[in-house]
């Protein structure tokens, strides 16, 4: 056996594995066989040849955190029912860059970057009539406490420093308190398609209470949207606790992929 079909085989078996791993996770949460969350397989630092592999596993959904990174794999792989999913946290200029190869950038969590994807999309649309990119709203959950207003309606404010989910390293996303207002800024953008919310669980914190958090900042999301009913949470070491939650979209790295190789 060479070294690619020793690859192709590890990474055949770590799917399957994680496949099993979301499968329980469904079904002890309830949720039906048709409702399982699609899986978005993050390979980023890893070279071009392992999404040939995967996509040769059926895998359809690959996700990137850097865009220089994406856009070479992207042009590389050459793959038009690729998914090429965005989720590092995007500066403004690279959105003309990100445009053209992401089906979706799920790290939107300030009004200049809707602007800036906005602005790309329209530039890109008018060159080769791609379809709308679909844009989660970042959440930051490392500061939200949801607190009670009159009349017992949930409201997510912002707690102290560190507060409610514990100390950790800046994670990114936006406010809970400011979701809504760019969930619509998003909604009346042309070019974008709002699909949903997407949340990092807060580092050395329970992951369960943070999950259920965005559920319900989700919710509040579907209310005024009721197409955004995306939610992309859960990682290799907490995926179970975001499949309770109600996670629609997985990103699963190193649990398929393995240790990531040494930066270049």
């Amino acid at each position: 056996m060479n070294t690619l079909e020793a690859r192709g085989l590890a990474l055949r078996e770590n799917l399957a594995a994680v496949k099993v791993r979301i499968g329980l996770a469904a079904e002890a949460a309830g949720r039906r066989a048709g409702a399982l969350p699609a899986l978005v397989v993050v390979t980023k630092f890893h070279p071009a040849a392992d999404v040939v592999l995967l996509r040769g596993l059926g895998v359809g959904d690959v996700g990137e955190n850097r865009d220089q990174e994406a856009a070479a794999k992207a042009a590389e792989v050459a793959d038009a029912s690729l998914r090429w999913h965005f989720i590092g946290q995007l500066q403004s200029n690279k959105a003309k860059s990100v445009v053209r190869y992401a089906h979706s950038v799920h790290s939107v969590d300030r009004a200049a970057l809707v602007t800036a994807l906005g602005r790309a999309m329209a530039t890109q649309q008018d060159l080769d009539d791609r379809p709308d990119l679909a844009c989660y709203i970042q959440v930051d959950l490392s500061q939200a406490a949801p607190r009670s207003a009159g009349g017992g309606t949930a409201v997510f404010g912002t707690a102290g420093q560190g507060e409610a989910m514990g100390e950790q390293d800046a994670r990114g996303g936006a406010a809970p308190s400011d979701v809504l207002r760019l969930a619509a800024l998003v909604a009346g953008t042309p070019g974008l398609s709002l699909a949903g919310v997407m949340a990092v669980a807060p580092l050395g914190a329970d992951p369960v209470p943070a999950f259920e958090l965005l559920s319900r900042i989700s919710a509040a999301v579907v209310r005024e949207h009721p197409g955004a009913t995306g939610i992309s949470a859960g990682m290799s070491h907490d995926l179970e606790a975001a499949i309770a939650a109600g996670a629609t979209h997985l990103r699963v790295g190193s649990d398929i992929l393995g240790p990531r190789p040494a930066v270049r």
